[in-house]
Parts: structure tokens; sequence; C-alpha cells
């Protein structure tokens, strides 16, 4: 039998915690828009933080999947960049202790690593478990922007924004981050999560509004206070730009029109339809990303 405590070593003097809530997000699995990396790192970059505890990434990562970075210097070799799977402690912007891991996905000894959590959570009297990640929904960036909330126990992730969720009962492709949550809640811990809809054409962009609306659940679930200013003022310097690449295409103003309308019809009601599914006249996410991609490099070459 492993132990998982071998998959992790804590960092310096371990805090004596009250019920910090641990907010984590792994990348490698689908996250739209960015939006839980943007939201995770857009914290660590706010607000002071240091590491309390470390995985071992070599017993984790396959690096011939995604193999890191050297650098090469005329004939040897001078750096790694080393991957870093780690939980740190900040404190929010009331003064709140609170936990963050972030880093790369595990890609092998999944349910040992949720069980090394599960030890970490306990050793630092985790009182909730959050993950947020973004997926691509058919809607419009012009209508807010929904939120599947989900959780080990009724009513614990709050209420969702936007409309009703739109999924019923699905098989998907699994995650480190949902597993744990699985596995944990069935071991009495509170573990919860939000799933922002991140417009379909703009899911391989990154989206910060997608990461404002995931942080404001966390927040009114949690009682923590985060700094959005800077985050709020990207979400809106990208909102300018992609109404600037619309308006300068009758184009997309029609494809964005048909998606209002079925989202409109969506949340009065009156479609049955799943945003998840798309009327055979809507153009595809693909279809509309390539048409805001042609119009970038469009207005690159006439501005060169």
């Amino acid at each position: 039998m492993f132990d998982p405590t071998d998959l992790y070593r804590l960092s310096g003097d371990v805090p004596e915690l009250t019920d910090p809530v641990l907010l984590y997000h792994f990348e490698g699995f689908v996250d739209a828009g960015g939006a839980g990396r943007l939201a995770v790192g857009h914290l660590l970059a706010e607000l002071e933080h240091r590491v309390v505890a470390t995985f071992d990434v070599d017993r984790l990562l396959d690096y011939r999947s995604r193999r890191p970075l050297m650098t090469f210097d005329t004939d040897h070799w001078v750096d790694c960049e080393s991957p870093e799977l780690a939980v740190h402690l900040a404190r929010d912007a009331a003064g709140t202790p609170f936990l963050v891991m972030s880093g790369p996905e595990p890609d092998r000894e999944w349910e040992l690593f949720t069980e090394a959590v599960g030890t970490l959570a306990t050793r630092l009297n985790v009182g909730k478990l959050v993950t947020v990640h973004g997926i691509p929904m058919a809607v419009p960036h012009t209508r807010p922007l929904g939120v599947t909330a989900h959780g080990t126990k009724p009513g614990l992730a709050g209420a969702a924004t936007g409309p009703a969720s739109p999924f019923g009962k699905v098989q998907v492709p699994g995650s480190a981050a949902a597993l744990i949550e699985l596995r944990l809640g069935a071991r009495g811990h509170d573990a919860l999560g939000y799933a922002v809809h991140v417009p379909h054409y703009l899911a391989q962009a990154e989206y910060p509004r997608a990461a404002v609306t995931a942080l404001e659940a966390v927040a009114l679930s949690t009682g923590l206070v985060f700094p959005l200013e800077g985050l709020r003022d990207a979400a809106e310097k990208t909102t300018a730009e992609i109404e600037e690449q619309i308006v300068a295409s009758a184009e997309l103003s029609t494809a964005i029109h048909g998606l209002e309308q079925q989202y409109d019809a969506f949340t009065a009601g009156e479609e049955r339809e799943s945003l998840l599914a798309e009327s055979s006249p809507m153009p595809t996410g693909d279809e509309l990303a390539a048409q805001f991609e042609r119009f970038l490099a469009e207005r690159d070459e006439s501005d060169s």
C-alpha cells in the first residue's frame, strides 16, 4: 500500500488554520477562456502568498506529453523550467487566510493524489475545497455569463448566476479536479465548484470576464474578498476589442445576433434545446473563432 503523504512535502512552518478555503485549479483539462487559470493566476499575482506544500511532479507528470522548456546557450544547457504543483497560503483583501492549489493536472496516480490532497486538507484544517474552470457554450458575450454550480451537498455551492443549468445527467471525460470533489465528498469533506459558461467562439482565447465571474461566485459562497479591479479592467478592454471586431464584420454581427435570440428564447423558457446544442443555421464555435482570427489578421496587415 502506497502512502499518499509521500506525494507531497510540507514547506517551512505549517500554519495552524481554522477552516480555511482551499481554492484549486489544474492546467490541462477543459478551461474555456482560461477562466480558472486567469482567476488563480490573478490572485497569486495580487495577493501576498507563500508555498506551504509541494507535490512530487516527477511521479505525477508525464514529461513526454508536455515537455518542460530548457535553455541552451552556445555549447551547454543553462536552465530547465521545472513544473510546480503547489499549495500556497494567501490572505484575501480583508486579511482572511486561504489556500490556493495550482499547477499542471497530474497525468498518473489520480487516486493516490486525491488521497494525498485529502490528508493535506485534514492537516491544514480545510473547511471547503473549491474549484473553478470554464466550459464552452453556445452563448453570446453580450449576455450575463452563466455558471453551473456543483457540490458534495445540496445547496453547498449556492445559487449559480445566469440561467438554470442546461445539464441533466451526462457522462464527460474525467479530471483530477472533479475526482477530488467526488472522492473527498464521499469522505465527508465539503467540496464544490463552478463551471463558467464561456462563449464557444472565445473558448481558445483569454477571456478575463470569465475569471471575474468565477471569482465572484467563489466570493459569494465563501465570504472571501478578492481584489478584482485589475481583472475587471482587463475584461472591459477585451470586450471593447471584441465589439470592435463585430462592428467591422456584418457576418459576425449576424452570427452574434442569432446567438442572442437563441439565448433569450432559452432563458425565457420558449426554447427547449440545450445551449450545448447549436441549431443548424448557426455557425459553429470554430467558424466564429476563425472569423475573429481573420479579422485580427487583416487588421494587423493593414496596420503594418
